[in-house]
């Protein structure tokens, strides 16, 4: 079950002008609760103005051996426009500071194993496939990694010392290209987007597309979704791709609202304990259990980060949007409760399967 805990901010290192990592202090009594796997992320929150805002952030720094849990913590922080969160940890959080974080989450994750691997990532994407790349390279020496990388200029590129230790670390086994979308590179790929139809040009000439075992998207919507029609355009296996989405521009995704039902019910059992509530109109099943139970899982509430899976035991539901969790885990029965609306009287949620 996921909780909240109290962490002491390290430090704060300002990684671009609109970008900073925080490292965070893990106590010796908490590190088992926040052992990660590469790839995973967190939950913060803060209130402010009387209102609980929750933004997740991916962590960056490579996951402790098996059985250990982490004494420490970073995550990468980038400005975004308006927002709440992150314009306070830009401008307001300093190291000494205590901010509340969720336990772990997240199934954006690659279990160290032999074998190549791959990541097409666009600006904070960065953020897993560094400690997805950091993890694997150095417990497993029969393991290659291609980290294909798209940013605007060198200047707004985050961690670029950290990738270029990795490089000198491990020149044998980790590939970098690096695309810049708005600023000519003295050496290396032309300028430009990512799109699609370059992808499908490039990635042959790169490495052997055929042979890799995993393929890590990690972004804006536009570019994942590009990234993903040119794997799957070149034969690579739905189940080899996995992705992670950072930003949707909501006009180009929006979807048609879920059809009203009246007198809907839903039942959900969270943390081993039960409760069957009435929904109320327009409301997701998510706000529905929170109203009755606040300790439900969550964290951004677009149905991009998957806080909120839980298994659909009964009944039916329409989400809205779906970014977060595999078409795997859909036809398993897991839905995302931020975006599930009732189409049947009667729903029943597991959010502890």
């Amino acid at each position: 079950m996921a909780r909240f805990h109290r962490l002491r901010v390290a430090a704060v290192d300002r990684l671009t002008d609109d970008s900073v990592a925080l490292t965070l202090a893990v106590p010796p009594e908490l590190r088992v609760e926040y052992r990660f796997a590469p790839g995973q992320h967190l939950a913060l929150r803060r209130t402010a103005d009387g209102a609980e805002i929750r933004r997740t952030y991916s962590i960056c720094s490579p996951a402790p051996e098996a059985g250990e849990g982490p004494s420490t913590l970073r995550v990468g922080v980038r400005l975004v426009e308006y927002g709440a969160f992150s314009t306070y940890a830009l401008k307001e959080i300093s190291a000494g500071d205590d901010l509340e974080v969720m336990t772990p989450a997240g199934r954006f994750t690659l279990q160290p194993a032999p074998g190549l691997y791959a990541a097409i990532v666009g600006g904070s994407g960065i953020t897993p496939v560094l400690s997805i790349v950091a993890t694997l390279l150095a417990r497993e020496p029969g393991a290659r990694f291609c980290l294909i990388r798209s940013d605007r200029t060198s200047a707004s590129t985050m961690f670029l010392e950290e990738v270029a230790d990795l490089k000198d670390r491990y020149p044998e086994r980790f590939q970098l290209v690096t695309v810049l979308s708005r600023e000519e590179q003295q050496a290396g790929l032309p300028s430009g987007r990512l799109d699609q139809e370059r992808l499908t040009g490039l990635l042959p000439a790169l490495l052997p597309v055929e042979r890799v075992a995993g393929w890590f998207l990690c972004g804006p919507f536009g570019l994942v979704q590009q990234a993903e029609r040119a794997l799957r355009g070149l034969g690579v296996a739905r189940m080899r791709i996995h992705e992670e989405i950072f930003h949707v521009d909501e006009a180009a995704v929006r979807a048609p609202a879920a059809p009203a039902l009246a007198h809907s019910t839903v039942t959900a059992r969270l943390d081993g304990r039960g409760g069957t509530w009435p929904v109320q109109d327009g409301e997701s099943l998510l706000e529905t259990v929170l109203r009755n139970r606040p300790d439900a899982p969550y964290a951004c509430k677009g149905g991009v980060c998957g806080t909120c899976r839980a298994f659909l035991v009964s009944g039916q539901v329409r989400m809205d949007r779906n970014f977060a969790l595999e078409k795997e885990e859909t036809e398993a029965g897991y839905v995302l409760a931020c975006q599930s609306h009732p189409v049947t009287e009667k729903v029943e949620l597991d959010f502890d399967r």
